[in-house]
């Protein structure tokens, strides 16, 4: 039996988006996988992310957005997350976002972000090579 600590992960939704299926199919593909995964729901606001991810003392962030306010949402949470000094938790994303506006999120911070046509193994993969569980 392993003491390894198991990667956690929380996908949110941010905003008056109602369209959460594709976070749940993301939480669903990272729990199948082996990951710890909270899920916000809907209707969150950055700081109900950032509060909910420090009492989870999760490793990584993954905001789904699809209405358009990806450059104000993704830079705030990030903001938060210097403030509470946990700027090591790695924000990652997915939605339909501008490949312009994807460079510039990724220059802010956010590790990654998976466009429509990503595959479940595909972000399972990048989360795998990229959140590690951080240091406590």
């Amino acid at each position: 039996m392993g003491t390894e600590r198991k990667v956690r992960l929380l996908i949110g939704k941010v905003g008056l988006d109602g369209h959460d299926r594709g976070a749940k199919i993301i939480a669903r593909a990272l729990r199948d996988a082996g990951f710890e995964v909270i899920y916000t729901g809907l209707h969150q606001t950055p700081e109900m992310v950032v509060a909910t991810a420090l009492q989870e003392d999760v490793d990584g962030i993954g905001l789904s957005l699809l209405s358009g306010a990806h450059n104000t949402i993704f830079p705030k949470i990030l903001r938060l997350l210097a403030d509470k000094s946990s700027g090591d938790t790695v924000v990652f994303g997915g939605g339909i976002i501008p490949e312009e506006d994807i460079v510039a999120l990724q220059r802010a911070g956010v590790r990654r972000m998976f466009t429509p046509g990503a595959t479940t193994q595909e972000v399972v993969d990048w989360v795998k090579a990229n959140v590690p569980p951080r240091r406590r």
